[in-house]
């Protein structure tokens, strides 16, 4: 394993510390997208398909068409239409 420098221990600390301050605000965020669920919840909204629109909303609109052509292709095969 690479061992830094006596002259490097200030930067090794200091990526160190930043890497901790990025997992805290991580775990902050996490909390607060857990909030936001629980309210949408709250408010009579199905948490598992705002979880499914905010995935779809994320896919590249041309993926996604082609995504959803094959949905509808394989439904179709199997005799499976609404």
């Amino acid at each position: 394993m690479d061992q830094p420098a006596q002259g490097h221990n200030g930067q090794l600390k200091a990526l160190v510390e930043r890497i901790e301050n990025v997992n805290e605000q991580i775990k902050e965020l996490t909390d607060d997208r857990g909030e936001i669920f629980q309210e949408a919840k709250s408010a009579g909204y199905c948490v598992k398909t705002l979880r499914k629109v905010i995935a779809i909303r994320k896919k590249d609109p041309n993926a996604r068409a082609e995504e959803e052509a094959l949905l509808e292709t394989y439904m179709s095969a199997i005799g499976d239409v609404a």
